[in-house]
């Protein structure tokens, strides 16, 4: 049985992957329309990785015999500056979802919640990546600063991403 405060953050989790889909998509669109079409795709294959963590925590809780409870979850961004502006704002992003599952973890072993523990450890884990791909990015982007064919190259290799087998789903 999961105590009411695990329930509510677990809740809170599920929407925050789910909002981190969302905002993801989003910037795929921008990207698509600015004809970064590389980047687009790998912020696809993010969008559909952050809905596979959200349906990992859904099942855990009806698993659990807790109720999911999906909130709204409002606009996403949908306008940047410079494919650096999207990265930027997927990395503070990920940062966000770092601080969360931390708070997720550290709540789950205060309510002696230790099979919430051992289900927020593989998201411990996932963020330590996430991170860095978006650190990694970042850096690259600022490294080349405006000029226009490094831009492109960079974006030629974030379109090699290959979707995560199982669609990030359970893994």
């Amino acid at each position: 049985m999961l105590t009411k405060p695990v329930q509510t953050a677990i809740n809170r989790q599920i929407n925050s992957e789910l909002m981190a889909s969302y905002s993801y998509l989003a910037m795929s669109a921008w990207c698509d329309q600015q004809n970064f079409t590389g980047a687009a795709r790998w912020l696809r294959v993010q969008s559909q990785e952050e809905y596979g963590h959200a349906m990992r925590l859904f099942d855990f809780m009806l698993a659990k015999d807790a109720a999911p409870v999906l909130a709204s979850l409002g606009d996403p961004k949908g306008a940047f500056k410079s494919l650096l502006d999207v990265f930027k704002t997927a990395y503070g992003q990920e940062q966000g979802v770092t601080r969360q599952i931390n708070a997720l973890y550290e709540l789950a072993f205060k309510e002696k919640a230790y099979d919430t523990a051992v289900q927020t450890q593989w998201f411990v884990n996932e963020q330590v990546e996430e991170e860095r791909s978006m650190r990694e990015i970042v850096a690259k982007l600022e490294m080349v600063g405006e000029d226009a064919p490094s831009i492109l190259e960079i974006d030629r290799e974030l379109g090699s991403r290959a979707p995560a087998a199982g669609g990030g789903e359970g893994e």
